[in-house]
């Protein structure tokens, strides 16, 4: 009886010890923002906050050594975290998060989420692209225009970087964020409509939409319409789509994935804030110092634009979980 007793208090210890040491956060879908203008939720919105205020309002926040700002998860398995703007800031808070013993990420999709440019002939403000492959806009050789013939490409790759330089994304998947999410009504701004009419595109006067496309990945803000015809240029040389979104991390975001991985679960979601260039008559220094008053308009209403697209993913990966878990099912 003696002996009975002492093997229920072990067992019982036993299982209160393991209570208390569970295993890694099993993690179905990480977003990835890259930066917050204030605090998380009750603010001006950056690019967090409407994935927060969906999905974290009740989580605690869980530091991360070497992560810029802390990890958030919910019971459901959506983690999210703002990773910093740049390259080099964003991709060493993913390093860091991903060898975090306390998450799992082996069968995990990464949303990796913000705001960008689009070229006038490619996208609106307000629009919001899903990005079917991520190019690197800085890796290669580059020189003045002046020292070239003139209106040739001042842009050459450089051998040895092909694995490093360009990424493209699972079709399959991107295909389901676009059916899944095609027929979201995305919100726009008056002051977004009065400002689209300055250019003369098509595209660009047109009302916000979801699309798909290159996204260009530079740490340099490049601006202008012939480092915009550069970008465009650079994607045709890599046999990638039309270049429709620049932006700052998600290639190098990419490849830190890869690296542990792989690429066939990331998702690129960018929302166009800006032009990535000047209207006709307009230098591109006056486009991006406008006087005041002048701006695009319409950021609020694109963060939460890419929120309302995305969430329509991160619900349908985890409420159909099962089917999802070893990959997309087939479209």
């Amino acid at each position: 009886m003696r002996l009975l007793a002492v093997l229920l208090v072990a067992l019982a210890f036993a299982g209160g010890a393991q209570a208390q040491a569970p295993g890694p956060i099993k993690v179905k879908v990480f977003v990835a923002a890259m930066f917050e203008i204030g605090e998380n939720t009750g603010d001006r919105a950056g690019e967090f906050q409407p994935w927060y205020e969906r999905y974290w309002r009740q989580s605690e926040p869980r530091t991360v050594r070497g992560a810029l700002k802390p990890v958030f998860c919910n019971p459901e398995g959506v983690c999210g975290s703002t990773l910093g703007m740049g390259k080099v800031n964003a991709s060493a808070s993913m390093q860091a998060i991903l060898l975090d013993p306390a998450y799992d990420f082996s069968q995990a999709y990464f949303i990796l989420s913000g705001v960008g440019g689009t070229p006038p002939s490619r996208g609106t403000i307000g629009d919001v692209s899903w990005g079917t492959w991520l190019v690197d806009y800085d890796l290669g050789h580059r020189w003045a225009p002046a020292e070239n013939t003139p209106g040739a490409p001042t842009f050459m790759p450089r051998a040895g970087y092909e694995t490093y330089r360009r990424f493209p994304l699972d079709p399959t998947l991107v295909g389901w964020a676009v059916r899944l999410s095609k027929d979201v009504q995305l919100q726009d701004s008056d002051d977004a409509r009065r400002y689209r009419l300055r250019y003369a595109d098509p595209r660009a006067r047109a009302a916000p939409s979801v699309s798909v496309g290159t996204h260009m990945t530079g740490d340099t803000f490049f601006h202008g319409p012939g480092l915009s015809k550069e970008a465009q240029h650079i994607a045709k040389l890599y046999g990638a789509d039309d270049y429709v979104i620049t932006e700052m991390e998600a290639a190098a975001l990419a490849l830190v994935i890869q690296r542990q991985w792989g690429t066939g679960r990331i998702l690129s979601l960018r929302g166009a804030v800006n032009f990535d260039q000047g209207a006709p008559g307009e230098t591109t220094l006056q486009h991006l110092d406008p006087a005041p008053g002048q701006t695009a308009g319409g950021f609020a209403e694109t963060v939460a634009n890419i929120g309302a697209v995305g969430s329509r993913v991160v619900d349908r990966i985890v409420a159909d979980w099962p089917q999802w878990r070893n990959g997309p099912p087939p479209l």
